[in-house]
C-alpha cells in the first residue's frame, strides 16, 4: 500500500511545508519533546510536549491558562515527529485562516478545516484550563490538537502519545540524544552505588506508582485527564 501514494500528494505535502530548522526551533506540522528536569533523570521517555504549527512555531500547554508560543517551556526541542498533513489528517486543502506570528484569523464559525485552523481552535480551549501535571499538562494539549485534527483517525491519549512519540520520534542530533539520556544514568549509576538495594525499591516504586496512574487514568477512569 505504501508503494501507491498519491505522488500529487506527497508534492504538495513537500511545497506546503517549510523545512524543519532546528536552530531556529522550526519543527513544521510536527510533535516536539524535551525532557523535563527531575522527572527525566528518573524516567527519561516521560518528557514536555508542544505541537507545531504549519510555519514551525512551537505552541505547548506550559501553564495554568497559558500557551506558550515560540518559546518552548523546557529548552530546546531534542525529539519529533514530522506528520504529514495532507496523508495522515483528516483536513481539507484551504489556506490556512492564521494571519501573524500571534494572531489567528477567524474561520467563519465553520469547524477547523486547515491545521492551523484546529491548533487554533485548541491553543483557545486550554487557555481557559487549569494545568495539573497529573490530569491536565501539555500531553492533554497535543492530545487535543491531534484528535481535532483527526491525526490516524483520531483515539489519541495521553499514553499512547507518549508511546508514539517514544517509538517514532527522530532524534534533533548525537547530543540531543546524550543529553536526553545521560541525566537518567548519572542519576542510577549514583543510587544504585550509594543506595543499592533501598534505592532501586524505592525508584521502582517510584515508576510503577506514576506509570499506574496514568494508566488508569487513562483507560479505567477516563474522565480524570482533560483531552
Amino acid at each position: 500500500m505504501g508503494e501507491n501514494e498519491d505522488p500529487e500528494q506527497q508534492m504538495m505535502f513537500q511545497e506546503n511545508c517549510p523545512q524543519i530548522d532546528p536552530k531556529r526551533a522550526r519543527f513544521p506540522c510536527c510533535i516536539v519533546w524535551t525532557p523535563l528536569p527531575v522527572i527525566s533523570w528518573l524516567i527519561p521517555f516521560v518528557g514536555h510536549m508542544g505541537i507545531c504549527r504549519e510555519d514551525g512555531v512551537i505552541l505547548d500547554f506550559a501553564g495554568p491558562n497559558f500557551v506558550c508560543v515560540d518559546n518552548f517551556a523546557f529548552g530546546a526541542v531534542t525529539r519529533y515527529v514530522q506528520i504529514n498533513k495532507n496523508k495522515e489528517c483528516s483536513l481539507s486543502h484551504y489556506p490556512s485562516s492564521f494571519q501573524s506570528k500571534d494572531q489567528y484569523g477567524v474561520s467563519s464559525g465553520r469547524d477547523p478545516v486547515t491545521w492551523d485552523d484546529a491548533l487554533r481552535k485548541g491553543t483557545q480551549e486550554f487557555q481557559h484550563y487549569a494545568y495539573s501535571l497529573f490530569t491536565c499538562n501539555c500531553h492533554s494539549f497535543v492530545v487535543n490538537n491531534l484528535n481535532r485534527l483527526g491525526f490516524q483517525c483520531g483515539g489519541w491519549n495521553v499514553v499512547n502519545l507518549a508511546v508514539f512519540v517514544f517509538l517514532k520520534g527522530q532524534w534533533v542530533s548525537t547530543g540531543s540524544m546524550v543529553m536526553s539520556y545521560l541525566p537518567f544514568l548519572v542519576v542510577c549509576g549514583m543510587g544504585l552505588i550509594l543506595g543499592g538495594a533501598t534505592f532501586a525499591t524505592f525508584f521502582s516504586f517510584f515508576v510503577i506508582l506514576l506509570i499506574g496512574w496514568f494508566l488508569l487514568a487513562t483507560y479505567c477512569f477516563k474522565d480524570l485527564i482533560q483531552l
